[in-house]
């Protein structure tokens, strides 16, 4: 099987400070893999890289055709960490807006927006503005947003963070939904119990290194380890670094980032 996305080598430095460092793995269709790691460890900035608005500083993100990532953005679906909504747009109009700058008809977006939003439970709420949406309600219509377009791979940055349990419980429902329907999803998080409940592969970086890549049996069983959370500590003993956006001033991508 061919991968839909592959990883070479990819370096990925800030001036002196090494973001990522070396990473190569591939991802294949049908999947939900788990990118674990802590703040500062490197998920968003891989993220970044895989969704073409970050470059390599050495290596390079393709697609299963060889192109460049940053040339195919559109087989590909990005809820980052800050939803980026319009507030003075009613949901339905921020889904619209994204996915005609795909090129998607209307009634197509419509179609597939509102097959999500049931799932979302969210349905009877797509016309209403989202400025006083709640941060579930918010994220939830990011989601709808990102999937608008019929991508091939979802890329999800921490899609739980802030969330109440059945708002949380809700998108890992939907996540669940987009595998068995063939999707691939990439799902960063820092909950581990998360991970082994949604992922069916886990990668987990630390320092902007992966340290371990596989199932959640084949990371018990290579650490020797009885759960998880063993298997985490175990791989992650180094001190973390901190978070680079605490540490430095955001760049103008990164800025461009959290608009999106």
């Amino acid at each position: 099987m061919e991968p839909l996305l592959r990883l070479i080598n990819v370096k990925k430095s800030f001036g002196d400070v090494n973001a990522i460092e070396h990473v190569d793995f591939d991802i294949y269709s049908n999947s939900v893999i788990g990118l674990v790691g802590g703040n500062g460890a490197g998920k968003t900035t891989l993220l970044r890289l895989m969704s073409g608005v970050y470059r390599p500083t050495e290596g390079s993100v393709e697609l299963d055709n060889q192109r460049p990532v940053s040339e195919m953005r559109n087989v590909l679906g990005v809820v980052p960490e800050s939803t980026g909504l319009y507030s003075k747009l009613t949901a339905w109009e921020n889904i619209r807006y994204h996915s005609r700058l795909h090129g998607i008809d209307d009634q197509l977006a419509w179609n597939r927006t509102f097959r999500f939003a049931k799932l979302l439970d969210i349905e009877h709420s797509l016309h209403r503005y989202t400025e006083g949406f709640s941060r579930g309600m918010k994220q939830k219509t990011a989601l709808l947003r990102a999937l608008a377009h019929g991508p091939q791979i979802l890329l999800l940055d921490e899609p739980t963070g802030g969330l109440d349990v059945t708002s949380a419980r809700t998108v890992r429902k939907l996540v669940g939904k987009l595998k068995d329907e063939g999707g691939t999803v990439i799902y960063s998080t820092h909950h581990l119990a998360e991970a082994e409940q949604v992922c069916d592969r886990i990668i987990i970086i630390h320092n902007g290194v992966v340290q371990a890549d596989g199932t959640p049996e084949e990371l018990l069983e290579v650490t020797q380890t009885q759960t998880l959370e063993e298997a985490y500590v175990y791989l992650t003993k180094e001190t973390a670094r901190p978070r680079m956006e605490d540490t430095e001033k955001p760049s103008a991508i990164a800025n461009l980032w959290r608009r999106l």
